[in-house]
């Protein structure tokens, strides 16, 4: 069995492909901001539109669930319209819907402008799977990935300064417009993520055919993402209640998830550097950081001041740090077609902050925050159990395809790389 890939040549320099990356990371943060700003806002919304937390959970995961839904079709619209255009309509597309949502009256209102956010959200990871894949080397994509998924930790921070500076003395209405006003500086950048003329890597033949194939383990880790997305969102969603709730003052648990958002960015690079050693290892250091962030929330369910805040350190930097990671072993899985690898994060991570908004809040109401929190740690401990077993079947995979091949591969895709090969690549 060979399969013929073209290389897909990265542009420029050797560090040329870092601006699209940053600009692709950018757009990344605001295009998820409209679901965490409206978590962060909560408590200013729910008296000032009457609304109740578990109304509020439900508009957040409307928000995520269109995310989802609208992946297939996101992922077929990334693969023919020029990165740019894609990257800049999200980020468009967000801020709309949080000028809509800073001037609405209504929950109905509400959930309108978070159903077009979330149809420009859905657009971005293939997107940026497809950027990854066609300019990054592969002995550089945990990192870059890594940079991506910093972004998606730095979707708090903005929502926890308003939080801490603009939400006491103007409102929850003037923090959502300086959001959305933030939301568009992306779009400015979007032309740094311009992909040079040339084929992308070509489909393999096999990867749908053969007895072995990956769908099976992108299945459970799309799973993985899920299950851990789901304990972590509720937890970022409803931090500023849930420190509160452990004796925090707001304007501190504010400030708290701002510096939290930092952890979670710095971890998401230093893990994305350091996994580039060695990056078939990636599944066995994001199974790691499930369980650990799962003992973040476990900590946060005791509900004391030092707990929360020990448990929000663990729960942003390791339980949301992996997201980066997950990308770039989904890019080596199904290096020949990189929209797919994007979609596969992004329907998992989003089905798990679909159902965690709602489903927290309902729980919360039924089983008070400590027992939603605990439940969220065991989602967790699950989406860990997943992603061991998705790669334990790659590594059978991978084994199976060794034995059937009787000659080398005349053409290895970019982002196949060993983790032999990769101390090599690095001196080209």
């Amino acid at each position: 069995m060979t399969t013929t890939l073209v290389r897909a040549r990265p542009a420029g320099s050797r560090t040329g492909y870092w601006p699209g990356v940053l600009a692709a990371a950018l757009t990344t943060t605001v295009t998820v901001m409209p679901g965490f700003a409206l978590g962060a806002f909560a408590t200013a919304i729910e008296g000032d539109l009457h609304v109740s937390r578990t109304g509020v959970g439900l508009m957040i995961s409307i928000f995520y669930a269109t995310t989802a839904l609208s992946s297939p079709l996101a992922k077929r619209v990334a693969a023919r319209l020029p990165t740019p255009t894609v990257l800049a309509v999200a980020a468009v597309a967000a801020c709309a819907a949080m000028l809509t949502v800073s001037r609405a009256d209504d929950p109905a209102t509400i959930t309108a402008a978070l159903v077009a956010g979330g149809l420009g959200n859905g657009l971005v990871q293939p997107a940026v799977g497809r950027l990854i894949a066609a300019h990054v080397p592969g002995h550089r994509r945990s990192l870059a990935a890594g940079t991506v998924g910093a972004a998606l930790g730095a979707t708090t921070l903005v929502p926890g300064l308003l939080v801490a500076t603009v939400v006491p003395a103007h409102g929850w209405r003037a923090a959502m417009t300086i959001a959305a006003l933030i939301a568009l500086v992306p779009a400015v950048l979007t032309p740094l993520t311009r992909t040079t003329p040339g084929p992308f890597p070509a489909r393999a033949e096999h990867a749908a055919t053969t007895t072995g194939t990956p769908r099976g383990v992108l299945a459970l880790w799309a799973l993985a993402a899920a299950l851990s997305a789901t304990g972590n969102n509720a937890v970022a969603t409803y931090f500023v209640q849930l420190g509160t709730h452990s004796g925090l003052p707001a304007a501190l648990t504010g400030n708290l998830l701002s510096l939290s958002a930092l952890l979670a960015i710095a971890v998401r690079l230093v893990t994305g550097a350091l996994t580039e050693r060695a990056p078939c290892r990636n599944p066995a250091v994001i199974t790691a950081m499930m369980l650990t962030g799962g003992l973040g929330l476990a900590l946060i369910a005791i509900g004391t001041p030092a707990t929360f805040v020990l448990g929000a350190a663990l729960a942003f930097s390791a339980g949301w740090g992996w997201t980066g990671l997950l990308l770039a072993a989904t890019l080596r899985l199904v290096a020949d077609r990189a929209e797919n690898a994007g979609h596969t994060v992004q329907i998992g991570i989003y089905t798990g902050a679909a159902i965690a908004p709602y489903t927290f809040a309902a729980l919360s109401g039924a089983f008070g925050d400590s027992g939603a929190a605990l439940i969220s740690a065991a989602a967790g401990v699950a989406g860990a159990a997943a992603m061991t077993t998705g790669a334990v079947l790659s590594r059978r995979l991978e084994g199976d395809s060794s034995r059937r091949d009787a000659a080398p591969e005349p053409a290895a895709p970019v982002g196949a790389l060993t983790c032999a090969d990769v101390g090599t690549a690095r001196h080209r």
